[in-house]
């Protein structure tokens, strides 16, 4: 057995380019510092080494010895055609690694493996992970349990759903939606910093979160509007979260650390139309949600409806896991590509070629399209990218005019 790696160093993890805090200059250097950076780089190498054990583990080896398309390799082993997203998934990761040619054919792509698949070497990447920052076990740990499914999901012998968010999930995710697991919170902090931007002129702030799950995104984002001095502007704040259990986690926290804020509290389907819902035309100020909008099932009607919610002037910020460029493939979408709520939307080939998440020039033109003025996204996440291709997070906002 190999020994456990001592630091980050063993797998040549090099410091930050020094340009990333100009770009990030407007937020805590205590989130956007190495141990962020570092965790990440950390994270995509425990993406890719799964990969590696997935393609043995779902014997895909013995099939890719000549070119394959996704859609033959499913059928070749029977797989459930809704697992074809994470059967790409895992193919282009060994492409990035080298395990795999590629080739594309007019819409068609194709694989090759190039070599034996190694032993994946996840033991040491994990211990590395940990001991950069120990909070980083919320997600490794979800992405095994998720990467646990994929054979008997493949197979259709099990639900990603009924088992990632069943008894033995829900525990995960609560561990991994907080503010501790920084490679999750970042996520808050930059579309928290957006919308107490977006609103800190406004005299009176009425607020409508979507998809708040247990809280940890309206957390930061009440904690920016303490800092800011915009918290007794705060005449109504709606939360919503379709998951009962989540929605009373969120109560029971936010009523707890902020008692002198009027909650009210609500379950919100994202598909449906938000006035049956109890959602009135020109009642909120912001419309905020993190790491939500991209599972809509039609995205431009999900979008029309926060902005017929907002008064005029009233502007949607939300915060979203970015792609940074098309069709990179990116370590969170393990854990969410076997859900049926991620995968199973409508793709339109200019503002959603694919289920789950996209970038920021996809975003940027959603919200143009949905009629939304002063469209931005932040971090400046198209320079950062250059410089940093595995800058996941960013931010949206559109004002209502």
């Amino acid at each position: 057995m190999n020994a456990p790696l001592s630091d980050a160093q063993a797998f040549n993890i090099q410091p930050s380019d020094p340009r990333l805090a100009e770009y990030l200059k407007g937020y805590p250097q205590t989130v956007f510092g190495e141990r962020l950076y570092q965790s990440i780089e950390l994270m995509e190498r425990y993406g890719a080494e799964m990969a590696i054990d997935l393609a043995q583990r779902l014997n895909l080896t013995d099939q890719l010895s000549e070119w394959q398309s996704v859609d033959t390799l499913c059928s070749q082993l029977s797989f459930q055609p809704s697992f074809e997203f994470a059967l790409r998934w895992i193919l282009e990761r060994l492409v990035e690694i080298d395990c795999l040619e590629a080739r594309t054919d007019g819409n068609n792509r194709f694989y090759l493996l190039r070599h034996t698949l190694r032993k994946p070497d996840l033991e040491n990447v994990r211990a590395a992970s940990l001991q950069i920052d120990p909070a980083n076990a919320a997600t490794l740990d979800l992405l095994d349990y998720a990467a646990s499914l994929y054979p008997s999901v493949a197979n259709g012998e099990q639900s990603g759903d009924r088992n990632l968010l069943g008894p033995q999930g829900v525990p995960l995710w609560l561990k991994y939606f907080h503010n501790d697991n920084l490679t999750y919170a970042v996520n808050n902090w930059v579309g928290g910093t957006l919308a107490a931007e977006r609103v800190s002129g406004k005299r009176t702030l009425r607020i409508l979160e979507i998809g708040a799950g247990p809280g940890s995104a309206s957390e930061i984002l009440l904690r920016l509007f303490n800092e800011r001095g915009l918290l007794p502007r705060v005449e109504r704040y709606l939360v919503t979260e379709p998951n009962a259990f989540f929605l009373r986690c969120a109560q029971r926290k936010l009523a707890r650390q902020y008692p002198e804020l009027s909650f009210e509290w609500a379950g919100l389907n994202l598909d449906l139309p938000w006035k049956t819902q109890g959602i009135n035309p020109g009642e909120f100020d912001l419309v905020y949600s993190v790491n939500v909008m991209h599972v809509s099932k039609d995205l431009l009607f999900s979008l029309n409806q926060a902005r017929s919610a907002l008064a005029g002037d009233g502007w949607l910020v939300i915060g979203e896991c970015l792609r940074p460029y098309l069709n990179q493939p990116i370590y969170p979408e393990l854990m969410f590509q076997i859900l049926e709520s991620f995968i199973n939307v409508q793709t339109d080939p200019e503002v959603r070629p694919n289920p789950g998440f996209l970038t920021a020039e996809q975003w940027r033109d959603a919200f143009s399209r949905a009629g939304f003025q002063r469209v931005e996204v932040a971090p400046d996440v198209e320079h950062i990218r250059e410089i940093y291709p595995h800058f996941f997070t960013g931010a949206i906002c559109g004002q209502k005019v």
